[in-house]
């Protein structure tokens, strides 16, 4: 397949899998051998192996970093800090995507971000929704989900002194009773004690918010 060709058929995909162009091809290897040199000219963006980006030069739709986190690695939705940071629970960005997923941790360095994938049980992948943006959807955690996803992955006391340091902002946005239905629902005590201690750390900051 020549460039050109390649193109008029990627251009509009948010991604570009080569097992998609691959598909009906009597010789994939050939395929694989056209994206690294297409890749090697600075035409391509690879992501992993096998997904890739056109250049910007060439690509029509833009780059949905979101929904590239799911792509690269299945099943997977985006949580922790990432998602403080989309839903502005944090006054700070962060650089890296935060996913969690029920298979092996992977972290993947790519040009347009870093990705990183935490093991988290089975029995606990819930409590996310579809986010969509340019018409490419992705996978996140519910904000309640998201801090609960925290203190699951992490050794931290959801006490009050850790959640100062944490400088969490906007907690009325939180939903107590989905923030206590998913910890009861989550069967581990550490996390009814940190949902305890958020909704208590919410209502501290409506009280200051209703001082001034």
């Amino acid at each position: 397949m020549d460039f050109d060709k390649f193109v008029s058929r990627a251009q509009s995909l948010p991604v570009v899998l080569a097992e998609y162009f691959s598909a009906g091809q009597k010789d994939s290897l050939s395929m694989e051998v056209q994206l690294s040199r297409w890749k090697t000219a600075g035409k391509i963006i690879k992501l992993k192996r096998g997904v890739y980006l056109l250049a910007d030069s060439y690509r029509k739709q833009p780059v949905f970093e979101f929904y590239i986190a799911g792509v690269l690695k299945q099943p997977s939705y985006v949580s922790l800090e990432k998602a403080f940071e989309f839903y502005n629970l944090i006054p700070e960005p962060v650089n890296t995507f935060t996913c969690v997923t029920p298979q092996r941790p992977a972290l993947f360095e790519t040009p347009v971000g870093r990705f990183e994938y935490r093991h988290i049980q089975e029995p606990l992948f819930w409590g996310y929704q579809s986010v969509t943006l340019h018409g490419q959807t992705a996978f996140m955690a519910r904000p309640e989900k998201a801090l609960l996803d925290f203190f699951y992955l992490y050794p931290y006391e959801p006490d009050e002194y850790y959640l100062r340091e944490m400088r969490l902002q906007n907690l009325d946005s939180l939903d107590p009773d989905r923030m206590r239905e998913f910890a009861h629902r989550s069967g581990k005590p550490k996390l009814r004690r940190a949902a305890e201690a958020l909704i208590g750390w919410r209502e501290k900051e409506r009280e200051a918010v209703r001082s001034l």
